[in-house]
């Protein structure tokens, strides 16, 4: 058994080419305060919000240097083993094989037909969050992909999320759901978004001030790409931090407008 459902979030790091200004920028943004490293597992190194494990930074591999810092999200299995087997199964590609994380757990990486790279977490003495859908956390977290309609076939046959569709004209937003519940959203990327910007999963942090949050980022070198806006699921800001992470910030608790219609997605 795991603490978390199939296909629930359940954890989020990040390789940075400097862990030590992460953990600044990361610690006065969010309130973080970090463990020590494990030299055993790269420096991989922990982070707490209230005392609760949140996330994890961990420096850059060799090999990448000159890449940019990323968010990497993790779904929850309860047996990685065969959720590998369904990721290839549906169109996937393993980035990386199911490996064991000496006692914590065991993980793999991979990339969905559109593009959209992600891991998988099979818990063993770390479950993954000990906090979330609260300020200086997790909130929530979003596929954004252009080809929709390669995502909707893979992560719902992998995961056996529901699914529900946002009934607006002006953008196509399909929430994903485990156990009549949604855990994740997925956002079909425009013709506003530059080119160059690869699918992704955008990592919702949740702050008590929104605005604040951005002042806090930019004063601290990093940047705003769009917001802050109010919606009816809070006011949010796109945002990076100085290595060029890119991540959103949320203030779940400020709200403006109805709650969208929900519809089961067109067959």
């Amino acid at each position: 058994m795991t603490a978390f459902a199939d296909g629930t979030p359940c954890w989020v790091d990040a390789m940075f080419p400097d862990v030590g200004a992460a953990q600044e920028f990361y610690g006065e943004l969010l309130g973080w305060t970090f463990d020590e490293s494990s030299p055993e597992f790269g420096g991989y190194t922990q982070a707490y919000a209230d005392g609760k494990a949140v996330a994890a930074v961990v420096p850059q591999l060799p090999e990448m240097a000159g890449q940019p810092a990323a968010w990497n999200f993790y779904f929850a299995s309860s047996d990685v083993a065969a959720t590998a087997e369904k990721i290839t199964a549906n169109g996937g590609k393993l980035v990386m094989q199911p490996m064991a994380v000496g006692d914590f757990g065991t993980m793999v990486t991979a990339q969905d037909p559109s593009g959209v790279h992600f891991s998988v977490w099979q818990a063993g003495n770390h479950e993954g969050f000990a906090k979330a859908g609260e300020p200086g956390s997790v909130c929530w977290a979003e596929v954004n992909t252009r080809d929709v309609a390669k995502a909707d076939a893979f992560f719902p046959a992998v995961f056996g999320f529901g699914e529900k569709q946002i009934v607006d004209e002006q953008m196509d937003f399909r929430l994903w759901e485990v156990a009549g519940q949604p855990v994740i959203g997925r956002f079909k990327m425009g013709d506003d978004i530059p080119a160059d910007v690869p699918p992704y999963i955008s990592v919702y942090f949740g702050v008590e001030d929104c605005d604040e949050a951005v002042a806090t980022i930019q004063r601290l070198g990093g940047q705003a790409f769009f917001g802050p806006m109010t919606t009816p699921f809070g006011r949010f800001a796109a945002v990076a931090d100085q290595q060029g992470a890119a991540f959103a910030v949320i203030d779940p608790t400020t709200t403006e407008g109805d709650m969208p219609e929900l519809a089961e997605p067109p067959s």
